[in-house]
């Protein structure tokens, strides 16, 4: 029987991109990390779902707009099907930190968002969640995704947090993409 791939989630800055702690706020600053275009590529060639799932509170501080926001989306897809592949989704919490929304990560909302367009929950389909911070670890592990650490963006200094639960790490998307198609 052929194993079920899992849903791929991914973080967006210092995983996809290039992180700031200035933020990015254009379609100039949003520059893709070395390998991480060719790696969802080859993750949705090979017939993984990918979702971006990105707290973008820049927006609620005013760094930028939602066009801009869309505008560096924009950019993103094209160039993973320049390589032949697709992004399934994307969520993004525009959001800032004293909103008490329920999408900001480590809040679940918005892989909630993402069961509910699929008609799924991560609780019984496998799914993973790859971040470089802390919160993005947590807010997949609050649906039961197995979370994933990159070492790229915030991810070095994310790992010797004191966590209290198992996660996978990885240099970077490049190094998760080519295991878990090994996997798969």
């Amino acid at each position: 029987m052929a194993q079920v791939k899992p849903i791929i989630l991914l973080d967006r800055d210092g995983v996809i991109n290039q992180d700031s702690d200035a933020y990015v706020k254009s379609v100039d600053e949003w520059i893709p990390l070395p390998g991480s275009i060719k790696s969802i590529a080859a993750l949705s060639k090979a017939g993984f779902q990918v979702f971006v799932v990105t707290n973008q509170s820049g927006i609620a501080r005013g760094y930028y707009d939602e066009a801009t926001l869309q505008a560096m989306h924009d950019k993103m897809i094209q160039l993973v099907e320049a390589e032949g592949g697709t992004i399934a989704g994307i969520e993004y919490c525009p959001h800032g930190p004293d909103d008490n929304c329920n999408c900001r990560k480590p809040k679940s909302g918005m892989i909630e968002a993402i069961e509910t367009k699929l008609g799924l929950s991560f609780e019984t389909t496998p799914a993973i969640m790859v971040g470089d911070s802390l919160r993005d670890l947590e807010a997949g592990r609050a649906r039961g995704c197995s979370p994933v650490l990159v070492l790229t963006g915030k991810g070095r200094e994310t790992q010797y947090k004191d966590i209290d639960f198992y996660f996978d790490v990885y240099t970077d998307l490049s190094a998760f993409a080519i295991s878990i198609l090994h996997k798969y």
